[in-house]
């Protein structure tokens, strides 16, 4: 699945000369723990996360450990010249591509240890994915599932016809049951179906005409040349 099927396109932002007391105060009503930074044309220019401010501004104010809860408290000590969000920000941000698949950004997940990922076109900041957007790719409706089988596995892909196999869904479990020309149509139809987003497993009662996976090749007669073929 694209990560445009599943990104939230409804982002709280922050501009990089909002002040850090804003930035946490927006984190703390939204309850996340991060905000892209953007700039006056939507271009994303960094992000800024709790760990920011814990790494940042723990030194500048008081001895004790720098939370978002003091930040906003009033016995906090502010300095004279608070620093910007532009300040503090990460500049080098992880971002996948509306078009890239969800399994890419997963990776991306696991191996950066985050939780979400800015999704940008062209530079501009177009939506949010988080972990908890990927579980909609193996929640898919069991008709979107088949319709993807009959559409575009069997008829764009492998060129059967979708009428020679019954399928059924039933909370990602696929059933597929016919009768196929060739063993390496019924085989491939079974493997790619089981790499469908959403799809849990697959019950595989199809048959075939013939077994062309046990085909050999043959030497021509002899005297018979390359060029009578």
């Amino acid at each position: 699945m694209r990560i445009r099927d599943l990104m939230t396109t409804d982002v709280l932002t922050i501009g990089p000369e909002a002040r850090l007391k804003e930035a946490a105060r927006r984190m703390l009503e939204a309850g996340v723990s991060g905000l892209p930074v953007t700039n006056e044309n939507g271009d994303l220019v960094g992000i800024i996360t709790e760990a920011d401010f814990v790494a940042r501004e723990a030194d500048r104010r008081v001895t004790q450990r720098a939370g978002l809860l003091r930040l906003l408290r009033r016995d906090v000590e502010i300095p004279s010249q608070e620093r910007l969000v532009g300040d503090v920000m990460t500049s080098e941000v992880r971002v996948v591509d509306p078009e890239s698949d969800h399994a890419e950004a997963a990776r991306l997940m696991l191996r950066e240890g985050i939780k979400r990922i800015p999704v940008v076109a062209e530079g501009r900041l177009i939506g949010l994915v988080s972990r908890t957007d990927m579980l909609k790719a193996y929640v898919r409706p069991d008709v979107e599932i088949v319709d993807e089988i009959r559409g575009h596995l069997m008829k764009d892909v492998l060129w059967i016809d979708p009428r020679r196999v019954s399928i059924e869904c039933f909370d990602g479990d696929v059933a597929l049951d016919g009768h196929l020309e060739t063993k390496s149509d019924a085989s491939l139809l079974v493997e790619l179906t089981e790499r469908l987003d959403g799809v849990i497993s697959v019950k595989d009662y199809l048959t075939w005409q013939i077994d062309n996976t046990k085909l050999e090749m043959v030497s021509p007669p002899t005297g018979y040349s390359r060029g009578n073929w």
